[in-house]
């Protein structure tokens, strides 16, 4: 049960609850391009539960300096809703994809990361804004008292919940969405291209039909441990070499893996929580076969 906040507390308190977030946010594989439907409706509902909390709580506080008033609706409300907008689009754009060739995915993709320029065109003065870190007119763009009609004529978010919305927060969170969907939808394309490539490479060297089936992030992890080791080619294997033969063999794509690593080694429990497992299972085989 969340207590009371103090208005001293605020911004203290509204920075930890993006902490269960960003765990949650662990279990996706956000450094890929293939979030699945059922990823993105569970993301969809945390966060929705997560943004009603963040509602709650603020409408219960009085007297909140312009300051943190501020801070909350341009850095911390956005950051929620930029997710939630981020995994409801992932969600509509990917049960609209149509089946068929490479050729067909590209287009559809291509479509979906062309239209994004025209928000960009559309917030152009707001973008260069936000991203310039400029503060001029953050008491017009993120206080409630000083929201303009005149100001954000394409926005209605304020109009329908003016209590817990400037307008200009939700242009921000839109923001946040635009380039991670820029990002997710660029890497669909670099997906296409070198998957073609791995299919060539298996044709030229007649792999089985090896199929990796279980989280890039426990096959990042598994090849990491593979070039720390320096058991392959007597330790002169590099990391590029080693995922690549990992691509082939279980044809996959692991994207830009060195991100991946590095959210491994963030973890804040069981950095090696996939080697761990292999461990365990490979334990308990030995068990079970002892037992026989």
């Amino acid at each position: 049960m969340i207590k009371k906040l103090n208005e001293k507390a605020m911004i203290e308190y509204f920075s930890k609850i993006l902490e269960p977030i960003q765990i949650k946010l662990e279990s996706i594989d956000l450094e890929g391009c293939d979030i699945s439907i059922e990823e993105s409706v569970d993301m969809i509902n945390f966060l929705e539960n997560c943004l009603f909390q963040l509602r709650t709580d603020f409408l219960s506080l009085k007297n909140i300096s312009t300051k943190d008033e501020i801070q909350f609706f341009k850095d911390i409300k956005p950051e929620v809703l930029g997710f939630l907008l981020y995994f409801n689009k992932i969600h509509r754009m990917e049960l609209k994809c149509p089946n068929g060739s490479n050729d067909t995915l590209v287009e559809y993709y291509q479509r979906e990361l062309d239209s994004l320029t025209y928000f960009f065109e559309r917030n152009l003065d707001f973008y260069q804004y936000y991203r310039s870190k400029s503060t001029h007119f953050d008491e017009h763009y993120f206080t409630r008292n000083k929201r303009s009609l005149q100001l954000c004529l394409d926005s209605v978010h304020f109009i329908m919940d003016s209590s817990f919305s400037t307008g200009y927060d939700f242009k921000i969170a839109k923001i946040i969405c635009n380039e991670m969907l820029r990002i997710y939808l660029n890497k669909k394309m670099h997906s296409f291209e070198k998957q073609q490539f791995i299919d060539k490479k298996r044709a030229a060297i007649s792999i089985g039909d090896l199929k990796w089936t279980g989280s890039k992030t426990a096959l990042v992890e598994i090849g990491y441990s593979f070039e720390a080791s320096r058991f392959v080619n007597r330790g002169h294997a590099d990391i590029k070499e080693i995922m690549l033969a990992f691509e082939i063999m279980f044809n996959i794509d692991l994207g830009e893996y060195y991100r991946t690593y590095i959210s491994i080694k963030d973890r804040k429990i069981d950095r090696t929580k996939y080697l761990n497992i292999l461990i365990e299972r490979l334990l308990k085989r030995m068990d079970e076969d002892d037992s026989k």
